[in-house]
């Protein structure tokens, strides 16, 4: 019979490689959740993700960017009364020992001019750009316009 330790010592690691499947960081910055919906002919796509900032400082995301596309904008979804209109913005504060979420009808990226078409199920590798000097590389899950 195995020790319990040895056992441990096995099943830590394997469980330690599933979640960075989910999950990019380094520093205080941490992009989880990454999906992109993707969308048919020259529409722009959407991308979703959380952010985590176990720091002490605010951060900004100041930019995100992808070889798959050949642009990338943050935006921001305003609603006035029964209006909605989406605003680029130059950067997003995620707060100190806080997180922030890039949802549909909120912050998002719009993603435009498709290098080839994507494939739903596929992964895209996507870089974050934060104020501090922090760069992540994040896999993005490609959904469909329905984002499932």
């Amino acid at each position: 019979m195995h020790h319990p330790f040895f056992r441990l010592a096995i099943a830590l690691p394997l469980a330690a490689a599933s979640l960075t499947a989910f999950a990019a960081s380094s520093g205080a910055m941490m992009v989880s959740d990454c999906w992109i919906r993707s969308m048919p002919g020259d529409v722009p796509s959407g991308g979703y993700f959380k952010l985590m900032n176990m720091g002490d400082k605010p951060v900004d995301l100041e930019g995100v960017s992808t070889d798959a596309f050949g642009m990338s904008m943050l935006h921001q979804t305003q609603t006035t009364g029964s209006t909605s209109k989406m605003v680029m913005v130059d950067k997003v504060t995620v707060p100190a020992n806080g997180t922030l979420a890039f949802a549909p009808g909120g912050y998002h990226v719009m993603f435009e001019k498709e290098k080839k078409p994507l494939t739903v199920g596929s992964t895209v590798p996507v870089t974050f750009k934060f104020s501090d000097g922090e760069s992540i590389v994040g896999q993005c899950a490609v959904k469909s316009a329905t984002g499932q």
